[in-house]
């Protein structure tokens, strides 16, 4: 049977990316014990020196207890390849990702994407996803900005009718949107 497929929203600085972690560690442990790694799947990119330092600080914040690698674009192919060796996948962020692949032609960033819905619902190990909410805010004033926003927003509801829970976090309190604890993930 395949893993639970889990969704994490958020806003900036939510608190969502240390929840995820907390929840995955869980998740990879069983709910108690030690941790065999698990593999975190990171897509930022360190094009400027902020960035550089938000990357190091996730880092450090993960410890040496998770498996890195770091995709920008093919996250189909990042989770396919690591998941057999892992308890559970960790995906951070889907919106850098989204940001990456607007780079690419459309047909190639729907074929990816696509290519990502499948993969997750392959998936044999519990796999939890972290994405920005953008969708509450003030709408973008730029086309780019607005096409990005309705991308993410399309790529949300996909994955969360794919997904058994999904969790928005608000000033590091976690909203069971769906699942509830049925499946006994911590609420905090």
């Amino acid at each position: 049977m395949a893993g639970p497929k889990v969704l994490v929203l958020g806003g900036t600085r939510s608190g969502k990316s240390s929840y995820a972690l907390e929840l995955a560690g869980r998740l990879a442990r069983g709910g108690a014990g030690s941790c065999p790694k698990g593999l975190y799947i990171a897509t930022a990119r360190a094009l400027d020196p902020e960035m550089a330092r938000r990357i190091q600080e996730h880092r450090k914040e993960r410890g040496d207890t998770w498996d890195t690698l770091e995709e920008p674009l093919d996250l189909a192919g990042a989770l396919t390849a690591g998941r057999a060796s892992h308890p559970v996948v960790l995906i951070d962020c889907l919106t850098l990702w989204l940001t990456n692949l607007l780079s690419l032609e459309e047909e190639t960033r729907s074929e990816k994407i696509g290519d990502f819905y499948e993969a997750v619902e392959a998936c044999e190990v519990p796999v939890v996803m972290v994405s920005n909410e953008v969708g509450m805010g003030l709408v973008p004033p730029q086309p780019l900005g607005r096409a990005f926003r309705d991308l993410a927003g399309r790529v949300h509801q996909e994955l969360a009718a794919r997904c058994q829970e999904v969790i928005l976090v608000v000033a590091g309190l976690p909203l069971v949107l769906k699942g509830g604890r049925a499946t006994g993930y911590p609420t905090r």
